[in-house]
């Protein structure tokens, strides 16, 4: 298990998680990021959402 700073858990695969509602979830990848942050639309399970988006402006002035 390595934990990363600001981001997810990453777990060797396969896990089978359940959550606080009894639901279990199984993914059969080799590593499995588990959301940290419970932001991810796809939680346990995460979707890069506790990445911070920077809009940058390409439109001429």
């Amino acid at each position: 298990m390595t934990v990363v700073p600001n981001g997810p858990v990453l777990v060797e695969g396969p896990v089978e998680l359940v959550t606080e509602d009894g639901v279990t979830h199984t993914s059969d990848r080799f590593v499995v990021a588990v959301c940290a942050c419970r932001r991810s639309k796809r939680f346990p399970f995460c979707d890069t959402s506790h990445r911070k988006r920077v809009r940058t402006d390409t439109s001429p002035e």
